[in-house]
C-alpha cells in the first residue's frame, strides 16, 4: 500500500499507458496532526489532574476519552483508498466502496465527490479549500493534472492541489483515465444492484459507551 500524505501526489499520473495495481491510501496530514494535538492535550490534562487530585479528574475520563476517539475517528481514520478495483472512501461513520465501473464523474464543489450509478457519495477526507487558500494558491496548483479535471481549460478552486479534494481527485482521476485508455470501462457492468457498505460497528459502540459514560459521570 501507497500512503500519501499531504503535497505527495505529483508522481501517481505521470504513466497514463500502464493500469497501476497500487493501493493508495490518501489522508490529509492537517487532520491527522489535528488528531495527536487534541488526544495530546488531553492525555496530558488527565494525567496532571490524576497527579493533582485524582478524586476530582476521575468524573473527566469518560468525556476526554469520548473527544479523543471522535478526533481519531473525524479526522485520523478517514481516507479515499484507490485500489485496482475501485475507490473505497472511509468516513466516520462508514466505508462505501465503489467499483471503478460505477463511477460516472468526480467532483470537488464542497468535497470529493463521486457521482456514480448508485448515487453521489462524498469523501469526508477531502475537504475543498477554503476561499482564502484557493486565492492564495501558486500556478503550480493547477498545472500537470489529469486530463478529466480540466473544464474549458480551468479548474475549479476544489481541484487545486492545495486542498485535499484536489489531491485526493488528482490520485481518483489519475487511475481512472489509465483504465479509461487501456478499454477496462468501455462496457461497465454493475455486480450489485448497491455498493458495499462496511459499517465501523466497534467505533459506534465505543463512542456509544463513551458518551453514556460521560453524560453519568458528569451528572452524578
Amino acid at each position: 500500500m501507497v500512503f500519501l500524505p499531504w503535497g505527495s501526489v505529483g508522481q501517481v499520473w505521470d504513466d497514463r499507458a500502464m493500469v497501476s495495481a497500487e493501493v493508495v491510501e490518501y489522508r490529509p496530514r492537517f487532520g491527522r496532526g489535528l488528531a495527536v494535538a487534541v488526544a495530546g492535550l488531553g492525555v496530558v490534562g488527565l494525567v496532571s489532574g490524576l497527579a493533582t487530585d485524582w478524586r476530582a479528574t476521575l468524573p473527566f475520563l469518560a468525556p476526554v476519552a469520548f473527544v479523543v476517539l471522535w478526533m481519531w475517528a473525524a479526522y485520523w481514520h478517514p481516507a479515499v483508498i484507490v485500489t485496482p478495483a475501485g475507490v473505497e472512501l472511509r468516513n466516520v461513520t462508514r466505508t462505501i466502496e465503489l467499483p471503478w465501473p460505477t463511477i460516472e464523474r468526480v467532483e470537488t464543489r464542497y468535497a470529493l465527490t463521486l457521482h456514480t450509478a448508485y448515487g453521489d457519495y462524498a469523501a469526508w477526507a477531502a475537504p475543498a479549500p477554503g476561499r482564502s487558500q484557493s486565492i492564495t494558491a501558486g500556478k503550480d496548483a493547477a498545472r500537470n493534472l489529469p486530463e478529466s479535471t480540466y473544464r474549458a481549460g480551468t479548474v475549479g478552486s476544489g481541484d487545486l492541489l492545495v486542498g485535499a479534494s484536489g489531491q485526493a481527485a488528482a490520485i481518483v482521476r489519475a487511475r481512472w483515465e489509465q483504465l479509461r485508455v487501456a478499454g477496462a470501462l468501455d462496457d461497465p457492468r454493475l455486480e450489485r444492484g448497491r455498493p458495499r457498505v462496511r459499517w465501523h460497528v466497534a467505533t459506534l459502540a465505543a463512542m456509544g459507551v463513551l458518551l453514556a459514560a460521560s453524560v453519568l459521570a458528569l451528572t452524578i
